[in-house]
């Protein structure tokens, strides 16, 4: 009994020092986050909030603002013309550009998988692109897409000129309201098809066994089926996860629209951040630009929480059973 009570009571001083130890280490921590902390309510979660009460009033930038209640977001969905065809506007773009994006991002990663001569300088090629300022590449763009001396029009017309003997006359482009969305499609495609997402999906390519690969050979499976049971299967957390990010980047898209085209012609273009950043920033309207960008908020979330429902269906992940 009497070694007992020796043992407890040689052990409470250490426990205690370990648990004094614990809320040091603790303490410490905290102080090292203070000024990521700090950072994240100021610049970030402050804005937030502020942003939510300012969708409340009405206020011209510059003078006082005043309460209207739920004006701003009755007008949102009644009396803004421009609205609902942004909306679905953002939305075709949205559903164009995301799978194309995607699935070229995919494939592109899956040539550059393959055991090849030079593979590191075609990597690098391909992620070139993605590397050029926004600013730089629209411009380039536009001039390659100029209708007059662009140099796409100008290939149009020397094809007609060698196969009809008269030269076929390219498309306005971006002046044209039928090809401006198009064209801003094109422009998204090529910085984001060899860009962050083919690295991930080659980083999620190089992740799977050979042995899978061996045994659907052995079993007699063609690349095609190959892709379909082995490699698409593997990858799908990696084809969820840029599927998510890039749906979220299309949604927000606003460089492309505002250097290259100003949202026209015709609005054409006039997607759902280059309204929230006019009407902000250019009519100087901030309280209902900030309920503009919390419907963007509350859509993204929602269309995020549906994605990862459907996910249930489609996602595998490695070891867990189905």
């Amino acid at each position: 009994m009497v070694s007992h009570l020796t043992t407890a009571s040689a052990i409470r001083p250490v426990a205690a020092r370990r648990g004094a130890l614990a809320r040091e280490q603790t303490l410490w921590a905290y102080i090292f986050l203070l000024p990521w902390i700090i950072g994240l309510v100021v610049f970030i979660l402050g804005p937030i909030l502020f942003s939510l009460g300012l969708s409340f009033f009405t206020y011209p930038l510059g003078r006082d603002a005043t309460f209207v209640g739920l004006d701003n977001w009755i007008k949102a969905f009644t009396q803004d013309e421009l609205f609902w065809p942004t909306i679905l506007r953002t939305f075709v773009y949205t559903a164009c550009v995301v799978p194309l994006s995607v699935f070229g991002a995919l494939f592109t990663a899956m040539l550059l998988n393959q055991k090849l001569r030079a593979t590191t300088f075609y990597r690098t090629v391909f992620f070139m692109p993605h590397l050029a300022p926004t600013v730089a590449a629209i411009y380039i763009w536009l001039w390659l897409l100029n209708p007059q001396y662009g140099l796409l029009n100008e290939v149009i017309w020397q094809i007609g000129l060698h196969l009809t003997g008269t030269g076929l006359k390219g498309p306005g482009w971006f002046s044209d309201p039928s090809f401006a969305l198009p064209a801003l499609m094109g422009v998204a495609l090529w910085g984001a098809v060899g860009g962050n997402m083919m690295v991930i999906f080659l980083a999620g390519l190089q992740g799977i066994p050979q042995e899978l690969y061996e045994a659907a050979s052995i079993d007699g499976a063609n690349a095609r089926a190959r892709f379909w049971h082995v490699t698409l299967p593997m990858v799908s957390p990696t084809l969820f996860f840029n599927s998510v990010l890039a749906s979220i980047a299309a949604f927000q898209t606003f460089e492309i629209a505002f250097i290259g085209t100003k949202g026209g012609p015709a609005y054409a273009t006039w997607l759902y951040g280059l309204h929230i950043y006019r009407t902000s920033f250019e009519f100087f309207e901030m309280g209902y630009g900030s309920t503009l960008a919390w419907i963007l908020f509350i859509l993204l979330s929602v269309f995020t929480f549906l994605q990862f429902r459907s996910a249930r269906n489609w996602v595998f992940y490695a070891g867990e059973g189905r």
